[in-house]
């Protein structure tokens, strides 16, 4: 497969249209799972969802904010990698894939600790060749926090990642937006179904009295992402956990596409110096796409961002 860039059909030049459309009019049908559960180090859990047709190489896919391994962009990507001879194990963050997690900590963009578990889980299996790492938005932050910060295990070969947030203070300034008003709204709904799923099994570590005051991610990020997860605040969080400040540290292959009408992503959230300061990243920014979106209309059913995976990971090198 060749590399080619994204002209998109009218009217999806506009960056919400490429957002919302996917969401609202894609179906993945005819991908079956099978699911495997595996313990942290921590004594929590973690739900795998394999596609795995017995390929001797693995692309592990990690999934956005209160995504899931059954989200429509997540299942067409595991379907195109398993149509290029990949395997591949899309994870669920802990709570996300129907059932809470047992401890009170969560999901975060820099919790890698739980992507290098799936990593050393899959490695064990003893049948793979080498590891891919693909991730979308908060994903694809994890992803890219994870090759530049910790000790990666040498089997991950590459990673390509998607609508990334690299720089969260400003991304969450721009969710903030009249024009975002709608996608934060969301995310706060459903970030509130998972702290009352966690209060109903430890009632006194939480609490959600006045949780409808909160209209932003810096006020949820204080209230419960940094507290819980060790911050000192919103702020503190966002600093340590931008994959921003470690892209130029990574040490393999890795794509990082960001579309230029990305609603959620200012212009903070492109690393043009970074990727220029390390010849490991190749930085694509087409001038439409949306946030995990990339909408494309062909006999195959693959969006651009499938086929742009597919070619990246198996080109050589």
């Amino acid at each position: 497969m060749k590399d080619f860039p994204y002209r998109p059909v009218f009217p999806f030049g506009n960056g919400h249209i490429q957002t919302i459309y996917p969401v609202l009019f894609r179906t993945i049908s005819s991908l079956v799972y099978t699911r495997e559960r595996i313990t942290t180090a921590d004594d929590d859990f973690l739900d795998l969802d394999w596609s795995a047709p017995g390929n001797d190489r693995l692309a592990i896919v990690s999934h956005g904010l209160e995504g899931n391994s059954t989200r429509t962009y997540v299942k067409a990507m595991v379907q195109a990698l398993n149509h290029s001879n990949w395997d591949a194990l899309a994870w669920n963050y802990r709570s996300c894939s129907g059932e809470p997690n047992r401890k009170l900590r969560s999901y975060h963009n820099g919790a890698t600790d739980d992507l290098a578990r799936v990593i050393e889980h899959a490695r064990n299996k003893e049948k793979y060749k080498e590891i891919a790492l693909v991730g979308f938005s908060l994903g694809g932050n994890l992803t890219l926090v994870h090759l530049g910060r910790d000790r990666v295990d040498p089997i991950v070969k590459k990673a390509v990642v998607f609508s990334v947030p690299c720089d969260l203070a400003a991304s969450a300034g721009a969710l903030e937006k009249p024009s975002n008003r709608l996608y934060m709204k969301r995310f706060l709904v459903l970030l509130h179904r998972k702290i009352k799923e966690k209060m109903a099994i430890m009632p006194h570590a939480l609490d959600d009295s006045g949780y409808d005051r909160i209209r932003t991610f810096r006020q949820f990020d204080d209230r419960y992402t940094a507290p819980i997860h060790g911050f000192k605040d919103a702020r503190d969080y966002w600093e340590k956990c931008s994959s921003l400040r470690y892209i130029p540290e990574i040490d393999r292959p890795c794509l990082i596409i960001n579309a230029l009408n990305d609603p959620f992503l200012p212009r903070e959230c492109f690393p043009i110096a970074q990727a220029a300061q390390n010849p490991n990243i190749t930085l694509k920014m087409p001038q439409s796409g949306g946030h995990v979106g990339f909408v494309s209309f062909n006999e195959q059913g693959r969006y651009w961002s499938e086929d742009q995976a597919v070619w990246f990971l198996n080109r050589p090198g």
